[in-house]
């Protein structure tokens, strides 16, 4: 829905103009994360801003604010205050003005896109360039919230993830090109919308290039100056559902598993949901009854289960009732297929057979699979679907992410301003005044109560300022930044 993009907030801030002391003419605010929820996480990975300003701030309000007739905006933006408030608020000229103006008054500081921002470190400042404008600065602070969060949690969510794989790949000795693809989002159909499984699916891809979600793709050509014809974006596989297997029907489940190896994928990888009916069937009768199929074939057959309890049904139940049970997914196609030894010693399967679980994985359950398969001899050779289950059970508060006004100006004074909560635990205790990052041993810190000088000698660099982006960054640039920072 295309709407006015001063109606883009909460109804709070529509007021907030008449409230500033008389004679305000500068706010200044930062995005900073204020406290993770996750103990194995410290640091935010920053990313999504150069989506939020060039969706935005560029696109958007000059398509459906300043394109537009001033007359129809402010009748429309009047007509939602009046119907909702109940009430005109005082006076509607500083929308007009700023329509007049023709674009945003606002400047941007940034850390680069990709770096590892510790908690309570600014990743953003933003204020107002021109003294008119001073309410524009946190006016804008719902939608940015609103946009910015969720790829900053996926990101630093996957780069949590690929940390832990990289680990055990080479704890277990698997190549460093595997881990790459060893985190596959699986999470588009469970997001709360399609622009979250855009956003965070761009996150994921930060950190690997395995996805399902096609759109991710394109927004990063679109948005971070990415060209899938010349370097990995992000790819996928060949991939069967139940639907597929189910219409061969369950007497007919291994013929289906052979018209899929011989005739519609001959060659290449294809993973092949197995748990429809009986995945131990699969995993001893099917497999076995295949095996030259598979072994003849120039690719990868991986087995999907999609059920049960991922690390007794990768790794073996000790308790199972069934010899299969007890073994598991990767120790029974061991026994099929056999492999290799890794230079570290582990078992790794045969290069033509894998195995891939994606129903709800989260990263306690991808370790206690690693480490299950580790205790067993076997190296850390599963794939994992990274879902909703682990992209969408996250808030804005799961890095406490939030904006705050720390400096002002009133009659030309500078007025250093904060929040410190007495009923608080110190979390939303804000910074102080005008503000410097810098880094100390490869560290972001902050420095508050600095001068201006002070402040424009900074790690947080222009990115956009008066209606334009400056200093764009690319994917390869923000991977790079990711590894790096």
């Amino acid at each position: 829905m295309k709407t006015n993009p001063f109606l883009l907030t909460d109804y709070y801030k529509v007021g907030h103009v008449f409230q500033y002391p008389a004679h305000t003419t500068y706010v200044y605010s930062n995005l900073t994360p204020r406290k993770s929820r996750h103990p194995e996480m410290n640091e935010m990975v920053f990313f999504g801003l150069q989506y939020f300003i060039k969706e935005y701030l560029v696109d958007y309000f000059q398509a459906n604010f300043f394109a537009q007739p001033k007359e129809k905006v402010m009748e429309a933006y009047e007509r939602r205050i009046v119907t909702s408030l109940g009430a005109h608020l005082p006076d509607y000229s500083h929308i007009a003005q700023l329509h007049d103006l023709g674009y945003l008054p606002i400047e941007i500081k940034a850390l680069p896109e990709g770096s590892r921002v510790p908690m309570r470190v600014p990743c953003l400042t933003i204020e107002n360039t021109l003294p008119g404008f001073y309410w524009l600065t946190n006016f804008l602070e719902t939608l940015l919230s609103a946009v910015i969060w969720q790829p900053c949690t996926s990101a630093t969510i996957a780069y949590t993830y690929r940390k832990l794989l990289n680990r055990y790949a080479k704890e277990t000795g698997m190549p460093d090109e595997f881990v790459q693809w060893q985190g596959h989002d699986f999470s588009f159909r469970g997001m709360s919308s399609l622009e979250t499984a855009i956003t965070s699916g761009m996150g994921h891809l930060l950190s690997f290039t395995g996805t399902d979600t096609i759109p991710a793709i394109d927004a990063l050509e679109k948005y971070y100056g990415a060209n899938a014809d010349l370097e990995l974006i992000g790819g996928s596989v060949a991939a069967t559902e139940h639907s597929v297997m189910c219409s061969g029907n369950k007497h007919g489940e291994l013929a289906t598993f052979k018209r899929l190896i011989n005739e519609v994928y001959p060659s290449g990888i294809v993973s092949i949901v197995s748990d429809t009916w009986d995945l131990w069937k699969v995993c001893t009768e099917y497999v076995t009854a295949l095996k030259q199929d598979i072994l003849n074939r120039d690719g990868k057959v991986v087995i999907r289960p999609d059920s049960g309890d991922p690390v007794k049904i990768i790794c073996g139940d000790p308790d199972g009732a069934t010899i299969e049970q007890r073994k598991g997914v990767v120790e029974l196609l061991w026994d099929v297929f056999g492999g290799t030894v890794t230079t570290m010693g582990y078992k790794l399967l045969d290069s033509h057979i894998g195995a891939i679980y994606g129903d709800s994985i989260n990263l306690q359950r991808a370790a206690a699979i690693c480490e299950g398969l580790k205790q067993k001899g076997f190296a850390s050779q599963v794939v994992f679907g990274i879902g909703s289950y682990t992209y969408q059970y996250n808030t804005r508060d799961t890095f406490g992410l939030a904006m705050k006004a720390t400096y002002v100006e009133v009659t030309g004074e500078g007025r250093e301003i904060f929040k410190d909560p007495v009923t608080d635990d110190g979390t939303k205790r804000s910074a102080t005044g005008l503000l410097q990052v810098k880094k100390e041993n490869g560290t972001y810190i902050l420095k508050d109560r600095v001068t201006r000088g002070e402040e424009q000698q900074s790690e947080l660099k222009t990115v956009y300022k008066d209606g334009k982006l400056l200093n764009e960054i690319s994917l390869a640039e923000i991977r790079k930044n990711l590894q790096t920072t």
